[in-house]
C-alpha cells in the first residue's frame, strides 16, 4: 500500500538551495561548463534508469529527462536565452557539494530529487509546451503517413506553426508569472 509523506521546506531550506544553486550557476557561464552540467544531468538520469533508487526519487530524476530532450531537440528550436535558463536550473547537479552527498544508500539523492521538483515547478510551462510540441509533431507525422503523404514534406512550416504559438504560449506565462510573487526562484 502507497504511502504519502508530504513536508514543507522551511525558508532556510530554500535560502540553502538557493544558495547552492546560485554557487552552481557559475558553472554554467560558458560552454565547457555547460557540457559538464549537461553530462552530470545525463548521470542523474542514467543512475536513476539504472539503480534500485527508492521510486520516489527515481521518478522526480527521471523528469531530468524531459529537459534534457528539449534543449537537444533541433526542430524545438529553443533560443540561447532559454537554454541558458534551462542548463543554468540544472546546475545543482554538476556541483558536487549538495546537501546529501550522493553515495548515502537509498537516501543520497534525495536532495536531487527535491531539486528537481523545484526545477520542473519553475519550468512547468516550458515542460508542458515542449511535450504538447512533441505530441503533436508524432501525431502530425501519423497522420500524414496515414493519408500517404510525406511526412517531410512542407515538414519545417507545420513543425513552424506549431512552434511558434507553444513559444509564445511560454512567454506569455512567464509575463504572468512575473507578476507573482514566489519566495524561491532557482532560474
Amino acid at each position: 500500500m502507497p504511502l504519502d509523506i508530504t513536508f514543507t521546506l522551511s525558508d532556510r531550506d530554500l535560502e540553502r538551495f538557493k544558495s547552492i544553486a546560485d554557487s552552481a550557476k557559475s558553472t554554467a557561464s560558458d560552454n565547457k561548463g555547460q557540457a559538464e552540467i549537461e553530462k552530470a544531468a545525463y548521470k542523474i538520469v542514467d543512475v536513476a534508469m539504472n539503480s534500485d533508487l527508492p521510486d520516489f526519487i527515481a521518478d522526480r530524476l527521471l523528469q531530468l529527462k524531459i529537459l534534457l530532450e528539449m534543449i537537444r531537440d533541433e526542430e524545438w528550436n529553443i533560443g540561447e536565452a532559454d537554454r541558458a535558463r534551462i542548463i543554468s536550473a540544472m546546475a545543482y547537479f554538476a556541483d558536487p557539494i549538495d546537501l546529501i552527498p550522493d553515495h548515502i544508500p537509498g537516501i543520497g539523492f534525495l536532495d536531487d530529487a527535491m531539486f528537481v521538483e523545484i526545477v520542473i515547478r519553475e519550468l512547468q510551462a516550458e515542460i508542458e509546451a515542449f511535450n504538447e510540441f512533441c505530441e503533436f509533431r508524432s501525431a502530425e507525422e501519423a497522420r500524414l503517413s496515414a493519408e500517404g503523404q510525406d511526412p517531410n514534406e512542407n515538414r519545417d512550416e507545420w513543425i513552424a506553426a506549431k512552434r511558434d504559438q507553444l513559444h509564445a504560449r511560454i512567454e506569455e506565462a512567464r509575463g504572468a508569472l512575473a507578476e507573482e510573487d514566489f519566495v524561491f526562484h532557482i532560474l
